[in-house]
């Protein structure tokens, strides 16, 4: 089901993406959040893809909100109901309380992502998990381009998207899903792969300029 919302901040998101971005699996992510599912929202669902993994994990309910109009209706096909515009401004319209919600890659386009996280505990199930990622703004590409090409390189994708509005280090996303009422349960980042090696060597001392993600699972207290 599609409903319908007010739209007008879809034109920062209008610019050019690559093929797939919209349709993201995030199956990595999917794989860390704790079962049962039960009734999920997915913040940001994109086309879906993300929700198709949820629906496979056993989700009993999904749900997405969604800014992107083309991108809303493909999720749609997937999706219990989808919501169409700022998450500000339609969460409400849709049916909780929520039992798991992800939130990946959301808060950082946010002007206000305390305000959210605070309305989405308040839709959440006692006992319910949120599940975030967000870039790392201590990420070593970033400290080199302001260091040494006196940049801070916003690009059309990736880790400075030019629609990112806000930036946290591991420590500043932990402590503003803390500060709206949730207790954090663990963090993690992707796979290091390459920077493995120098992460050994530094004994895991330089793992925050290494990883372009943080991670974090939380609960309703």
């Amino acid at each position: 089901m599609l409903r319908g919302g007010a739209a007008s901040e879809a034109s920062r998101f209008t610019a050019p993406k690559p093929p797939g971005y919209y349709g993201n699996a995030r199956d990595d992510l999917v794989a860390k959040l704790p079962r049962p599912l039960g009734r999920v929202l997915d913040v940001g669902c994109g086309a879906g893809e993300v929700g198709r993994l949820l629906r496979a994990g056993g989700a009993s309910h999904v749900a997405g909100i969604e800014i992107v109009q083309d991108a809303a209706a493909r999720a749609a096909e997937v999706l219990d109901e989808v919501a169409v515009g700022p998450v500000e401004e339609v969460l409400g319209s849709l049916t909780g309380p929520w039992d798991t919600i992800c939130c990946y890659d959301v808060l950082e386009h946010l002007v206000d992502p305390s305000a959210v996280l605070a309305r989405l505990r308040e839709q959440a199930a006692p006992g319910a998990r949120l599940h975030v990622s967000v870039p790392n703004a201590r990420h070593v590409s970033l400290i080199y381009d302001l260091v040494f090409r006196g940049t801070f390189g916003y690009t059309e994708w990736g880790h400075r998207d030019s629609t990112h509005l806000r930036w946290f280090t591991k420590s500043d996303i932990v402590e503003a899903i803390e500060r709206t009422g949730w207790r954090v349960v663990s963090t993690s980042h992707p796979v290091l792969g390459l920077s493995r090696p120098l992460d050994t060597l530094t004994r895991g001392r330089s793992t925050e300029f290494l990883v372009g993600q943080w991670y974090v699972l939380a609960t309703r207290t």
